[in-house]
Parts: C-alpha cells; sequence; structure tokens
C-alpha cells in the first residue's frame, strides 16, 4: 500500500484527549468523531486536513485513555498514515483492529516539516519527503498486519478469511 500526503506535525505526548476530546465519546459515528479531531490541539486541523494527508509526531504518540476513538477520529478524518518516534501501546493495538496505518520511523520524525508533502510504501517501509527528497526507512509490518490493515481492520480482516 502507497500513502501520498501533507503532513501536519504535532510533538511529543499527543494524549487520545487532544485526539478526540472526552467530550464527545458519547457517540461511535465516525463522521461525528472526524468533525471533532484534533481541535484542542490544532484548531486549524479541521479546515485543512484532505483525504490522504499524514500525521507526524514524536514519542509516545496515543498515549493517555485506551479509547478505540482516537484512531478511528483520525482515520476517519481523512489521515491515511501517522509517523511518530513512538506510540502507545494501546494506540498501537487500536490503530491495527481498526486499519489505520502507523510506521515508527525516528530519522523521519526529525527531519519532516509541517506542510511537507510526504510519500510512505507500507509494504517496504519506504518514507520519502517529495519536498526535500530525503528518504527514510522503517521498519514494516509484518505480511499479516500489513493485511490485516489494508483490509480495513480485524473485524473487516476475520470477515474476509471466514468467505
Amino acid at each position: 500500500m502507497k500513502i501520498k500526503g501533507k503532513v501536519f506535525k504535532y510533538g511529543d505526548n499527543v494524549d487520545t484527549d487532544v485526539i478526540i476530546p472526552a467530550r464527545y465519546l458519547n457517540t461511535s459515528s465516525e463522521k461525528e468523531l472526524a468533525a471533532h479531531c484534533m481541535e484542542d490541539i490544532d484548531p486549524s486541523f479541521l479546515n485543512e486536513v484532505e483525504r490522504g494527508d499524514i500525521i507526524v509526531a514524536g514519542d509516545n504518540f496515543g498515549c493517555g485513555s485506551s479509547r478505540e476513538h482516537a484512531p478511528m477520529a483520525i482515520k476517519a478524518s481523512g489521515v491515511a498514515l501517522v509517523i511518530a518516534n513512538s506510540f502507545a501501546r494501546i494506540f498501537y493495538r487500536n490503530s491495527i483492529n481498526i486499519g489505520l496505518p502507523i510506521s515508527e520511523c525516528p530519522a523521519a520524525v526529525v527531519a519532516i516539516k509541517k506542510g511537507d508533502i510526504v510519500s510512505c510504501d507500507l509494504a517496504s517501509g519506504v518514507i520519502t519527503d517529495e519536498t526535500t527528497g530525503e528518504s527514510f526507512r522503517a521498519e514494516p509490518f509484518p505480511p499479516f498486519i500489513q493485511e490485516i490493515v489494508a483490509d480495513g481492520g480485524l473485524i473487516a480482516h476475520l470477515a474476509r478469511v471466514k468467505k
């Protein structure tokens, strides 16, 4: 799977409460969650994000509560990939379970700037900053996890393999 989009950049410890504030957790509607994604940390995000865009962040992205709402809100907003130095373990797992591609690549996080155009080949782990021409290598997911993400998440994957 190949992804290409504009970058939104954030720092360390972006927690689930700023990804999707708790006041909106009374719904599981992806459209409603997307309408409030990142609003407390970046009020311009909702007006600027486009389908296929990429979030780049520092350490411990998605820390906080274990709610699946956070990766759901990101995915539903149109973000196609999150690249970070590291992810909170539950966010990491929830992202795979709902089919949100994520990648850990500290070198890319340091070099990539907000607004850059970045492409990523998830199968090989190659991340390219199209704006600067720099390339980085992240460890790709093993094939079975790549399948889960490509199928749109664990439930969709299980439905496909059961057929």
